[in-house]
Formats: C-alpha cells, structure tokens, sequence
C-alpha cells in the first residue's frame, strides 16, 4: 500500500503518523530532494512549517531533527499557512519545503506533506521516490556537515507583504468576519485584511492546539453566518486548518461556496483582460450553475478529476491562470503555487470593494442548481464504470433531466464507495433520481 496519499502522508498522530516515521521520512526527503542542491555545491536547506495541532510540535521536531541529520540546514518558519510556507520556500530559496498538517482533518489527525523547489506540489514520481528510499542505509555526516537550525521570525510578516502585493485595491470601508478555524491563518489572515484596509472582527483566531477545526472555519460555518449577521458585516471569511481554502457567508448570511468564488474571480480576470484564453479550471464535481455562469459570460471551462492536484496539473498543462474546487481550494498561478485562502479572500473583497457591489450580487453571477450527493459504500466501485445495466440507468436519467440537469457516478479514489450525484431544477427531483440511481449501484455492484 502506498504510504502518500491525495495529500502526502496523514494519519492518527503518534498512532499512524509517528516521530519515528516523521525522522524517516525527513531523512528520505533530504536525499532525494536536498541533491539539487549538493549537485550545486551548497548544503541543501529546507524549511518547516506547520498547524497548531498540539502534535505538530513533536512530529517539528522529528521533521527537523531527521533534516538536520542528513546535512540540511533547517529554517523553521512555526505556525503558517500551507500557501505561506510554499511561498517562502521559494523566496529564501530553499530545496524543500515541509509543511506538518492535516488541513480540515479533526484534531487528532495530522500530515507531512513537501514541497519541492520553488514551492511546488511534489510529482509522484518523487513521493515514490521518497517512500522507496525509507530506511535505506545511508553515510551520516558529521561535526561541521550535520544541518543547522534558526528560525525565521518575520515569516508571517513575509508572507503577509507578499499576500499585499497581489492588489493595489484599498477594502476601506468594508466590514468583515475572519474565522481561521483555529488554525495556522489565526494571525496572517487577520493582518492582510486590517493592513488592506478593512475592519475585521475575528472568530476561530485563538488555537490552543486542541481546537483547531472544532466547529468552527470552512467545514463549520454556523457561527461565522451567526456572527456576520450579529455584527452588520458585508462579509466574512472562512479558512480550513491550514487556509488553502476559502469560502465566504455574504451580508444575508447566506454561503458564498468555492464554485461561485470562482466565478467571482473569474469574471474579474476577464474583465481586466487577466484571464488566459478566457478559461478557468474547475473539477467535474463543480455545479453545473457555475458552467452555466462561465458560458453565459464568455468564459471555458476546463474540467480535471476531483482534487487540487489534477485542477494545477491541467492549469500547468494549459497555460490557464485561474483553477479551483467547489470546497474553496482556488488557485491562482501568477501569485501562489498552490491554493491560498488568504489570497483568495482578499481577491474577492477586492473585487467587492472595486465594483461598489455586495458580495452577495457579485456571486449571483451564478445560479446554483440543488445538488444531491449520494455514497453508496459496501459495493464493488470498480465494476462501476463497465456494468452495461448501471450506465444504461445513468443515461436514461440525463435524459430525462436533459440540459437543466446533470449526473455524475463515479467510484472512490480514497474509500470502497460509489458516489452518486445528480443536479436538477428542484431538490426533490435531484433526491429522487439519486434515489433511483443509488439503488440500481446496490442492485449491480453490491
């Protein structure tokens, strides 16, 4: 079984994602990522960046200790984004970037997941090649050739300047609610938007390394809708435990999700002449009200398998600067090599501040049609694509919802589950095709 995942490693800490194998897999990393920069004459850096989770300080100080012993010089850059460290390993001109956390995943959860040179998401090829060297013999340095260790103490004033640098546009005027889960975002996030020129009221901004998550950010939007109501504000902001997400709850209090957040940025692109060929990247599991959208206002869409990694791999592929997922992961290339939330949120209340529009118009670009997802576990998924009784089922109910409607079967790629979605004018319509659908999977496959 391969040990990375969609996301690098993750597990239950100190159960699944140990120190022992935090040390292994950092000593793993500085041989196959740290030998560009042996290749060019200089002790290969890294740095390290993590969530609050109360485990990310033992699995740090793994991570480091593993880097450090294998000859790489360690800058350790604490609590920050996943963006931010991405973006700093490419601005201290690091080797490799770690980042230790498990994003949206409850607290007991956390992950390892590295960068390469410049920031960039690793290819598998390279995950491949860390996991096989695992425990492999290798010639410790010693005395002056063991890594260094320092901190980085202006990291978040660093990655807080760059975030600044993306718009000139001022959000004076604009009131706004900031919840960072209780995450890594709980004092970037705030700064970008005060120092732009918003007043910001914060929620989730006090991690304790326990509550990062606990009903509260992207995953749990209750109490921002709540509290942007309470406070009058024009919007609020909603970060993930590493804010590589975003979505946003309008003045009314109702939810601004990651597909209309693309269309927001999308038309702005457009407008300013940004957007390369007038395209933006989206997964098959966006709302079909979003492709709607995008066609109505002139603009492509290119559509990848679901996850953040097939959506850059296809804007890398294109050329396109603009990509996301329906879960607030946004990517914009020119800024960020990976998804931002911060960047993401400033861009939209850019844009809000900008057009003199509310939030809540601006995302009505789109109509977002009722949409109904259905696990069906216990099943053999991988039948799920050949059974000739299950596909004749799925085009006849196309068919029958023609094109104000859409359905979507696919397996898993992470649980031994089919899921089963379906789009329609009406909710009841879109429940009782998945309904049907659902059950003709357990009557197949089952």
């Amino acid at each position: 079984m391969r040990l990375f995942g969609t996301d690098g490693v993750r597990g239950v800490a100190n159960k699944d994602l140990t120190a022992e194998l935090a040390l292994e897999l950092a000593v793993a990393a500085a041989h196959v990522l740290g030998q560009a920069g042996a290749f060019e004459g200089h002790r290969p850096v890294a740095v390290v960046g993590r969530d609050p989770r109360a485990s990310g300080e033992f699995l740090e100080s793994a991570m480091v200790a593993g880097l450090a012993s294998a000859g790489v010089d360690v800058l350790r850059l604490g609590v920050l984004p996943t963006p931010a460290v991405a973006h700093l390993t490419g601005e201290l001109g690091a080797d490799l970037g770690v980042v230790i956390s498990a994003s949206h995943n409850p607290m007991p959860d956390n992950g390892i997941k590295f960068l390469a040179s410049g920031g960039h998401k690793l290819a598998d090829e390279l995950e491949d090649a860390i996991e096989a060297q695992l425990l492999e013999e290798w010639q410790r340095p010693i005395g002056a050739a063991v890594g260094r260790v320092r901190d980085v103490p202006d990291a978040t004033d660093r990655y807080v300047k760059h975030v600044l640098s993306t718009t000139s546009q001022s959000l004076a005027g604009l009131k706004i609610v900031v919840d960072a889960a209780h995450g890594a975002a709980y004092s970037a996030s705030p700064a970008v938007f005060r120092a732009a020129g918003a007043t910001v009221t914060t929620i989730g901004c006090a991690p304790d390394g326990l509550n990062i998550n606990d009903d509260c950010g992207s995953t749990h939007l209750a109490l921002l809708q709540e509290a942007v109501i309470m406070q009058g504000a024009d919007a609020g902001i909603a970060h993930d435990g590493d804010a590589d997400r975003c979505l946003a709850i309008a003045a009314d209090g109702s939810v601004v999700d990651g597909d209309q957040i693309l269309a927001v940025l999308a038309l702005a692109m457009h407008d300013a002449g940004q957007l390369t060929a007038d395209t933006v990247v989206a997964t098959v599991m966006s709302n079909l009200g979003f492709k709607l959208g995008m066609r109505a206002a002139g603009i492509d869409v290119i559509e990848t398998a679901v996850g953040d990694r097939y959506v850059l791999e296809a804007m890398k592929a294109g050329g396109y600067v603009l990509g996301g997922e329906q879960s607030g992961h946004v990517i914009m290339l020119e800024h960020a090599t990976t998804g931002d939330g911060i960047l993401t949120g400033l861009q939209v209340l850019a844009r809000v501040a900008q057009t003199g529009k509310s939030l809540g118009e601006l995302a009505s670009v789109m109509t977002r049609l009722p949409q109904v997802l259905v696990n069906v576990g216990g099943v053999d998924k991988s039948r799920a694509d050949v059974d000739i009784e299950l596909l004749d089922a799925v085009t006849a109910a196309q068919n029958e919802l023609g094109a104000e409607g859409r359905v979507l079967l696919r397996p898993s790629g992470t649980e031994p589950l089919v899921r089963v979605m379906v789009e329609a004018t009406s909710h009841e319509q879109a429940e009782a095709i998945a309904s049907r659908l659902a059950g003709v999977v357990r009557d197949r496959l089952g």
